[in-house]
């Protein structure tokens, strides 16, 4: 994609690990001041230098959004951007679903995705945008798999919602959907003998499932899926607003 020399300023929570750390890399690579928040520092914004920033946050709580966009407009005095992708992924069977794994899964993925489009619509400069990273388990179900899939189409439905109620202030909200992107979450999340892969040989599931399901026989990489936002970030789609992009191969043609 062609660089874009606006020198925006983009929120990315999660930023620091998995698909966040290749959005973050792709908006630094852009020119964009990008503030990651996070609950851990991996020395990321470190090691890529002055236009990338750190802060402590957990997106659970509201008042740490408030904290992340005050902290980037006192450094650069403007926000064009926040993009929701902290979350995780776990299978667990409905029997087995209890308070606490229904809490932790959803005050993360969902509450922390409102929580972020709520602050962003107060403090977002004139034609800003929302990105939040979904799941295509947020368009179809799964078999162990229900409060994930209730969380991200919680997310799709609030970025919905949203393009229509903050359409009026120039605001674009759009949401970008993953297949399997082999992160180190996700390995994690597919050792369990709960999941799709019953904990055995993970390689040997996923490139299965890529085979069997995917149009293009694989998976996106997490640099495609940081393109998808770069690009629903960029003037190219300024006509596109409450959209749940599948960025998968092909496994949910729409």
């Amino acid at each position: 994609m062609k660089k874009n020399n606006s020198n925006r300023t983009v929120i990315i929570t999660g930023g620091n690990r998995g698909i966040g750390e290749h959005i973050t890399r792709a908006f630094f690579n852009n020119g964009d001041y990008v503030l990651i928040g996070a609950r851990t520092d991996t020395g990321l914004a470190k090691k890529l230098g002055a236009r990338v920033r750190f802060q402590k946050a957990d997106v659970r709580v509201e008042s740490d959004h408030q904290c992340l966009a005050k902290t980037a407009l006192k450094w650069t005095g403007k926000l064009n951007a926040y993009i929701n992708c902290a979350g995780f992924s776990a299978w667990c069977p409905v029997g087995e679903v209890d308070e606490d794994f229904w809490n932790k899964m959803i005050d993360t993925n969902l509450k922390g995705s409102f929580w972020g489009c709520k602050v962003a619509a107060q403090y977002l400069s004139q034609n800003g945008c929302i990105i939040n990273i979904s799941s295509l388990a947020g368009k179809r179900g799964s078999a162990n798999n229900s409060v994930y899939c209730v969380s991200k189409f919680g997310v799709n439905a609030i970025t919905q919602s949203l393009s229509k109620e903050l359409g009026k202030k120039g605001i674009r909200v759009n949401a970008v959907c993953p297949v399997y992107i082999q992160t180190e979450g996700l390995v994690k999340a597919l050792r369990n003998k709960n999941s799709p892969a019953r904990g055995e040989n993970i390689e040997r599931y996923l490139e299965k499932f890529a085979g069997e399901n995917a149009s293009l026989g694989r998976f996106p990489t997490a640099e495609e899926i940081a393109n998808a936002c770069l690009f629903l970030a960029s003037e190219a789609a300024s006509a596109i607003t409450g959209q749940s992009l599948n960025v998968d191969c092909g496994v949910l043609p729409q």
